[in-house]
């Protein structure tokens, strides 16, 4: 089997996120043997033209806002259920205008716009992905997952989005954040759960994680041998080990969390 393109694996279900393609998607589920694909697009195009002509147009938006259709927090991007919820999030405001004319750079603006929207839309029971986020401003998801970690180091905090609040994707900024503010940093989980936007279960399954690698690393040394013991993905034994390394040895030549060590007595 030929395997999608790297662009329809990213921007293909984006589709559902518009008003159309969930009506379709709705009809499809719903009725799977009533509708062929062609009527289910021609029913859909005239239920959103109803709409349409029903809703009032722009009395809820500010110049500025536009409304997205969020994941909700209720459920994941991956879910065969998952729901999307209409959100109203401010791309530009004019506070962010007026620090322009004062000569604030733009870049600075994008970080705070961004840390905006997210918490926008958690506000209103939805998370963003960057790809969301990309979509809104014309920019590739590395852009702006770049720009997002920025603020995270700079505000020394986690903004709420699909990779943080559902551990969707390749996002570890939050596991770090949480592992040193309440391991390496004291700090109590019931307040880093707040700081962080998590909910206190998800604060102590990562903890939990943590000190369970943790302790077989100390014991050997072994990417596979953690993996193994612990039953986890290697992948995310690769992430709490880098977060080990980072906190604990600093001096540990790049890719010696692979080596072999023998076990402790």
């Amino acid at each position: 089997m030929i395997a999608p393109p790297q662009s329809q694996k990213y921007f293909g279900s984006a589709r559902r996120r518009f008003l159309q393609s969930s009506i379709e998607t709705f009809l499809d589920r719903e009725f799977p043997r009533t509708f062929g694909p062609v009527i289910r697009q021609k029913l859909a195009e005239k239920i959103v033209d109803l709409v349409n002509q029903q809703l009032p147009p722009k009395d809820l938006l500010r110049p500025g806002q536009c409304v997205w259709n969020a994941v909700s927090v209720s459920t994941r991007p991956d879910s065969p259920n998952c729901r999307l919820i209409p959100v109203i999030l401010t791309l530009v405001d004019s506070a962010d205008v007026e620090q322009l004319a004062h000569g604030v750079s733009m870049s600075v603006i994008a970080q705070k716009s961004l840390a905006r929207i997210c918490r926008e839309a958690f506000e209103q029971g939805a998370l963003l992905s960057m790809r969301d986020i990309g979509l809104l401003v014309w920019r590739t998801i590395g852009h702006t997952s770049l720009i997002r970690k920025k603020w995270e180091t700079d505000q020394q905090t986690t903004l709420p989005h699909v990779g943080t609040i559902q551990d969707f994707g390749s996002c570890i900024t939050h596991k770090t954040a949480i592992v040193r503010k309440v391991v390496y940093e004291g700090k109590d989980p019931r307040h880093v759960a707040d700081e962080t936007k998590h909910s206190q279960r998800a604060v102590d399954r990562y903890l939990k994680d943590f000190h369970r690698v943790r302790t077989c690393y100390e014991h050997v040394r072994d990417i596979e041998f953690v993996t193994r013991t612990t039953g986890m993905s290697k992948h995310l034994v690769k992430q709490y080990v880098a977060i080990i390394n980072e906190n604990e040895n600093p001096s540990l030549p790049a890719g010696a969390e692979g080596q072999e060590h023998a076990p402790c007595s």
